[in-house]
């Protein structure tokens, strides 16, 4: 089975050499795709480096998100699976194994890795963080009727057919909402595998603030309906 690996990248130079290396230190069948998304810090210098680890480098012409970095990706994947990993360290490809065993063996079209059920090592990250997410994954549980536990994680594993007449209209951190809306109306096979998360801190480079939540939550609400 192979493996297509999406890598989002803004202004990870600090980090994106050692995501490379975990990502093909898992041995597996990977086709690794690196999306900069306008970086403007060194990175893309350092990407052009690390070229001969990297299947397909895109280069967005600017900053324009990370929804729009992903589709950019997906439009190249040509492996069985797809799976999503951000350039940061907070997750782990060695959790990738795990991650495809629900697809091996129970025929899951979709898997989320979930940092919240404490089966793996989690480090302590902001409170108001931890409460945007519970909303979050309370409102989707209601809205699609599942018993997902996280909703915003980085880790979607899911397989490349479900490509397939994805209309994906946000560019940004909304992505995943909207993109986590349209396959759960589609009534997959879902599963949810515990794993290990890094978070880092913003004097790290953490991008994503508390008040995305409500952007998030109004896209739950919209697609649900549209």
């Amino acid at each position: 089975m192979k493996l297509s690996v999406i890598v989002p990248v803004f202004n990870e130079k600090s980090t994106i050499g050692e995501i490379l290396n975990r990502i093909r230190a898992t041995n597996l069948d990977i086709e690794l795709i690196v999306v900069d998304d306008g970086s403007t810090d060194g990175t893309r210098d350092a990407l052009k480096l690390l070229a001969g680890k990297i299947d397909h480098l895109l280069l967005q012409p600017a900053n324009r998100g990370k929804g729009a970095a992903l589709k950019a990706g997906f439009a190249v994947a040509t492996g069985d699976v797809l799976i999503i990993q951000d350039a940061d360290l907070e997750y782990d490809p060695e959790d990738y194994p795990e991650l495809l065993k629900p697809i091996e063996r129970a025929g899951a079209d979709l898997v989320l890795g979930s940092r919240l059920t404490g089966a793996k090592p989690q480090r302590a990250y902001y409170y108001w963080h931890y409460v945007g997410n519970r909303l979050i994954t309370f409102i989707a549980r209601a809205l699609y009727n599942t018993t997902l536990s996280d909703i915003y994680t980085c880790y979607k594993v899911f397989k490349r057919e479900q490509l397939i007449g994805l209309d994906v209209r946000s560019d940004g951190f909304e992505f995943d909402a909207e993109f986590l809306a349209i396959l759960l109306k589609r009534h997959l096979v879902v599963y949810e595998v515990p794993i290990s998360y890094y978070g880092r801190s913003y004097s790290e480079g953490k991008k994503i603030k508390w008040y995305h939540t409500a952007s998030v939550i109004w896209n739950l609400v919209k697609y649900r309906f549209v």
